[in-house]
């Protein structure tokens, strides 16, 4: 399937800006089952500089400096990704999960992708016993990993609640524990806390996915949203497999990888310093239509 994806976020500022340094993850790269075909960044007001490198996880990161007085900014983010993702293993079939958690601790590897990177707390993602104590309901002795990942994410679906006027994005993970309701980038958090909390690697994955409007109705332009979830290892073989707590579902063909990080924080869509007094608001419209 092929999507064209349109992302664009406005910026409205309180008083001029004189100065603005960001860095940009908006752009997505090629991975297993995926892959770009054509990528495009825009910015008003144009910047003095801008210059793309690749972060330690892969991701693709922008950076920019805008020097010229601005009230306001626009951000837009387009591209046309082709996916055709392998279907995941029979969840029966994948490694014990005591096995994993074994490997992963035991891992040399400091490559990008080892496991190594995702089994400490990270910023969003501090060590709660709570949610590993949830988790443990789930990782029965001698589970298939990936059988009991998919029990943790039916569970979650079932005791959590989507309230996108619950939480912010400042919110604590304990926070949304305890109200058992938030949105996406809470329910990817509380999950990857809950698998890493019992030992097993566990990352954070930003992207898009492809809405279908009720029958009968037209889809609305700019009503897509960005998306977050969950990417696991399952061990050596199997690698990581992608599970969305939000829709209940392993990753497939309506998915869109942005970046993956440990959390929030490692790949936020924008990020950096502005010199300037003075509230700000954002707007954020996000269209992806498959290509018929």
């Amino acid at each position: 399937m092929i999507y064209d994806i349109r992302h664009v976020t406005l910026y409205e500022y309180g008083s001029t800006v004189t100065f603005s340094h960001c860095a940009l993850r908006l752009l997505p790269h090629d991975e297993p089952g995926q892959k770009v075909l054509a990528t495009k960044l825009s910015i008003d007001p144009n910047p003095r500089e801008m210059v793309e490198r690749r972060c330690f996880f892969g991701n693709r990161v922008t950076s920019l400096t805008i020097s010229t007085p601005h009230r306001h900014l626009t951000v837009e983010a387009s591209a046309t990704v082709d996916i055709a993702r392998e279907p995941a293993p029979e969840p029966q079939t994948t490694p014990l999960w005591e096995a994993v958690r074994e490997a992963a601790s035991n891992s040399a590897s400091l490559s990008s992708n080892s496991p190594a990177h995702f089994l400490a707390p990270s910023r969003f993602v501090p060590r709660f016993r709570p949610a590993a104590d949830y988790a443990a309901e789930s990782f029965l002795p001698g589970r298939p990993v990936l059988e009991a990942a998919k029990d943790l994410m039916h569970r979650m679906r079932n005791d959590f609640t989507y309230d996108p006027k619950a939480t912010v994005v400042s919110t604590p993970l304990w926070e949304a524990f305890e109200k058992r309701s938030g949105v996406c980038q809470d329910f990817a958090h509380i999950m990857i806390a809950a698998l890493r909390g019992i030992g097993l690697p566990a990352a954070y994955v930003s992207g898009y996915i492809r809405t279908i409007p009720p029958k009968g109705e037209e889809r609305l332009e700019g009503a897509d949203a960005t998306h977050a979830w969950v990417a696991l290892w399952c061990g050596e073989k199997t690698g990581f497999i992608g599970l969305d707590p939000t829709n209940c579902m392993l990753i497939g063909d309506d998915h869109i990888s942005l970046a993956r990080g440990r959390d929030y924080a490692d790949i936020s869509p924008v990020a950096g310093i502005v010199l300037g007094a003075g509230d700000q608001e954002i707007d954020v419209k996000v269209d992806v239509v498959p290509r018929i």
